[in-house]
């Protein structure tokens, strides 16, 4: 039996606004087994970095808020750790690799000073054994030469290797889970590519589980066991990553799939979704997804479906599949 390292139940996260109260994301739930990369995958604005950093409990109290749910990571509920027990995991048994790393980073302490401060925190090692430990992470990570990029400050390295900078402050404290919010954006092809093996290998030979943000289905092919499609702030569909590509259910996520590149040839039209991902603080009746699905009935517009399953390990949240309806 594989080993359920993080379960959320529930999950719903709020914001104020000068408009009022929106729901950011609604009754989220999912499970990371230990050694398994879960994406999670949607256009921007669907709830995907929202989910992640309610799980890391980064979001600003005074305008956010956790209403409803669990997050159970080993066996506790980390919602309900005060902060000072929060950053002891965080960090440590928990660690994120932003979306762009030159603003993650800060600008005027060097790489070693960043990698150290991390070890120093969380590991207590001090000294020559703080310095030995930040290259060999930079060493792990692929990066050339650590003992002269230690010296040097994020805007002297590339993206990709202030990426890979990220990713070796994100693993200097043998995390057990780490969240990656869409790692690759800001790269090139050819580091992109680098970056995701990198990732891969860690979670085999590592065990490493990690959680992958993204709306690139391809990052997803290439790295995920199990995927979750969010439109909205809702998962709309759950399976494995081959089951997204050969037996995806819904509307959404063939929305997603046709709107590659590699599906259309040279001189073609790209497909795409009509429409927009709806303000959250105007939700349409119903389905959030029917005023732009090609395949709406009558009470899309008017009821909510349920995330029911259709086969062992695939759920969908669909009105063509709910039994009641068909």
């Amino acid at each position: 039996m594989e080993k359920e390292l993080l379960k959320v139940n529930g999950l719903k996260t709020s914001f104020n606004t000068s408009e009022g109260k929106v729901i950011a994301v609604n009754d989220v739930s999912f499970k990371v087994h230990e050694g398994k990369v879960l994406g999670i995958v949607g256009e921007s604005g669907c709830g995907k970095s929202v989910t992640s950093m309610s799980i890391m409990r980064l979001l600003d109290n005074s305008i956010s808020k956790v209403e409803e749910g669990e997050i159970i990571f080993e066996g506790t509920d980390i919602l309900k750790l005060s902060e000072k027990e929060m950053r002891s995991i965080r960090g440590n048994k928990l660690a994120m690799i932003f979306q762009e790393p030159m603003t993650s980073l800060n600008p005027v302490f060097t790489i070693g000073q960043q990698i150290g401060e991390v070890i120093r925190i969380h590991q207590k090692i001090k000294g020559k054994q703080n310095k030995q430990k930040s290259i060999d992470m930079l060493k792990l990570v692929g990066i050339p030469a650590p003992e002269k990029i230690i010296n040097e400050y994020p805007h002297q390295l590339s993206g990709g290797m202030r990426q890979r900078v990220m990713i070796a402050m994100a693993l200097s404290c043998n995390p057990k889970l780490i969240i990656a919010d869409e790692p690759t954006t800001a790269l090139d092809v050819t580091i992109q590519a680098q970056v995701l093996d990198l990732m891969k290998k860690l979670s085999t030979n590592l065990k490493t589980s990690i959680i992958l943000i993204t709306h690139d289905l391809g990052v997803i092919a290439e790295m995920a066991d199990e995927v979750i499609v969010m439109y909205a702030g809702k998962i709309v569909e759950e399976c494995t990553v081959q089951d997204i590509f050969k037996e995806f259910k819904h509307p959404y996520t063939e929305g997603l799939l046709y709107s590659r590149t590699e599906n259309v040839n040279k001189g073609e039209k790209l497909h795409n979704i009509a429409g927009m991902v709806p303000d959250l603080k105007d939700m349409p009746e119903g389905c959030s997804f029917n005023p732009r699905c090609e395949k709406c009935i009558d009470i899309c517009r008017e009821k909510m479906p349920e995330l029911i399953e259709v086969k062992k390990g695939h759920k969908v949240r669909c009105w063509l599949y709910n039994e009641e309806e068909v």
